[in-house]
């Protein structure tokens, strides 16, 4: 077994969306992983993973619900501010919750609330919704876009299952990433679609584009941290490998998933669609 550690002395400087945009630029990948809660946090910025998702995942994975549509803006804003109050380096991204967006005025007050009092670097939103990230960023709000599978719209959608394999939501698909490119995101999170559409959409876009669940040649990845330590309630998804089992302890598979990421050496076709 190959023991993975964390670097001796990683960088403190606290990374902004700037460097994230070069590490695009010169074709680093970027590690993300989820976050909740101090003690994590600080232990991701220790390995030197770049990017803390404070994701509504907490509902299934921390609260035990089915889905992430019960999570509030006030839990975000808890485990947000656990987070950011721990972290030196990671760029923290929380999620605005289902229907916290669902009009500009709420959308404005939702996040100012996740970065004012949560500590949040940029807020992300599910769905092709440009207007109101326009508004968001003409007032000085980061915004991270999420595209493919919404698992905020579980209950519409019926199923979590990959979105692009036919040809027409494809296209839309990559209508609605330059759409929001425009709109003025700085970064695209691409959920459950064919690695080659993923692929596709890295090259048209200038920001960088974290992918779960959509191959290898995304500019970087996020996986939900207890699934990739083995440890979330019901079955692990496809996309994602249990890290904790290779490497024998919590920090080693951090480090490994960090190093894995960095060298392109995951996703691996078996982990992709």
């Amino acid at each position: 077994m190959t023991v993975y550690s964390s670097p001796a002395t990683p960088p403190r400087k606290a990374l902004s969306i700037l460097d994230l945009a070069a590490m695009k630029q010169r074709g680093e990948k970027i590690s993300c992983l989820t976050a909740y809660d101090a003690s994590f946090s600080a232990l991701l910025d220790k390995v030197g993973i770049d990017v803390m998702l404070v994701g509504d995942s907490l509902g299934m994975v921390i609260q035990g619900a089915s889905s992430t549509i019960p999570v509030t803006v006030e839990q975000m804003v808890y485990h947000c501010r656990c987070v950011s109050q721990a972290r030196q380096r990671g760029f923290v991204i929380a999620d605005l919750p289902f229907l916290s967006y669902a009009t500009v005025t709420a959308a404005v007050q939702n996040a100012g609330r996740l970065m004012q009092e949560g500590g949040a670097q940029m807020i992300k939103l599910e769905g092709a919704h440009a207007e109101i990230i326009r508004f968001l960023v003409d007032f000085g709000v980061p915004v991270c876009g999420h595209l493919g599978l919404l698992p905020q719209s579980i209950n519409q959608l019926g199923s979590y299952k990959v979105r692009g394999k036919e040809q027409p939501e494809a296209d839309k698909i990559i209508a609605d990433a330059q759409a929001l490119e425009q709109a003025g995101i700085s970064l695209l999170i691409l959920e459950c679609v064919p690695a080659a559409l993923a692929k596709t959409i890295s090259l048209l876009l200038k920001i960088p584009v974290i992918g779960i669940g959509a191959g290898v040649d995304c500019d970087g990845q996020v996986l939900v941290l207890y699934d990739m330590l083995g440890i979330s309630l019901g079955k692990r998804p496809r996309f994602s490998r249990d890290f904790l089992q290779e490497a024998g302890s919590i920090e080693a598979a951090i480090a490994h998933y960090h190093h894995q990421v960095k060298n392109s050496l995951f996703p691996a076709v078996e982990h992709s669609y």
